[in-house]
Order: C-alpha cells, then sequence, then structure tokens
C-alpha cells in the first residue's frame, strides 16, 4: 500500500472517532498518530496531517458541498464512515491541485469498499462525480 493510500484510510479512522467524540480534536488526533506511531512513515505522517487539518478547518464547507450534492441525503444522515472518506475526497479535490480529482475520487471508492457497506463505493462515486462535475465547470 502507497503512502498516500495509507494516509487516507489513517485519516479516515482520525476523523470518524472526531465525529463521533465531538471533543477536542488536535488531543485525539495527537493520541492517535502515537498509538500508530511506529507504523506511519514520515510521508504517510505529513499528508495524513495535511488531510486531517484540512478537513477539519474545512468541514463547514466540506459539509455543505455534501448537503448540496447528496441527492435525498442530509449529511447528518449519511453512514458515519461514508461521510468521512468524502470529507477527505471533497477537501482534495477542492484544495490539493496536485491531486488529480478522478485519483480522488477513486482513492475514496475503494476505501469505501473496505471500509464501508455493500453500498458505500456506488454512493461515494455518485456523490462525488457531482461535485467535480460542479467544482470543474
Amino acid at each position: 500500500m502507497g503512502d498516500r493510500r495509507k494516509s487516507r484510510e489513517l485519516a479516515l479512522q482520525a476523523l470518524f472517532a472526531l465525529d463521533l467524540n465531538k471533543s477536542d480534536s488536535q488531543s485525539q488526533i495527537d493520541a492517535f498518530l502515537e498509538q500508530h506511531g511506529d507504523d506511519v512513515s514520515e510521508p504517510t505522517r505529513h499528508f495524513f496531517q495535511l488531510l486531517v487539518d484540512g478537513v477539519v478547518e474545512n468541514q463547514e464547507k466540506i459539509d455543505t458541498l455534501l448537503d448540496q450534492w447528496a441527492k435525498n441525503w442530509k449529511i447528518s444522515r449519511m453512514p458515519a464512515v461514508d461521510r468521512n472518506i468524502m470529507r477527505i475526497a471533497v477537501f482534495e479535490m477542492v484544495n490539493l491541485p496536485d491531486v488529480p480529482p478522478s485519483v480522488s475520487i477513486n482513492e475514496a471508492v475503494e476505501i469505501g469498499k473496505k471500509f464501508g457497506t455493500r453500498d458505500s463505493g456506488s454512493f461515494i462515486n455518485g456523490v462525488l462525480d457531482r461535485i467535480r462535475a460542479q467544482h470543474e465547470s
């Protein structure tokens, strides 16, 4: 597994925990990294931190986009795993021009298949593709 995939998977786990616990995010992130520290290379840690910080700082804008483009779904009713996978991908698509949107979407779909339900991949793909189309226009 590449550094960026590992970063995305770790970011999902950290954001999922933040989403459920609603407490001080930085102390939770620090504890999470300490727990996984031996398994995390410096490039993985750097991209992980970029993703987590970016999602936390931009969560309101990201959630607005998800609410707008997830037909018949409110962000609060989405499965927490899918919601956080899409938050990461939207952050990448909007804020990281060096990551092609197709890569962000593909990574999100694959991670959704691994950590989500059997419907996660298609749900994530549909929402993110609508956001990509709107963002590129």
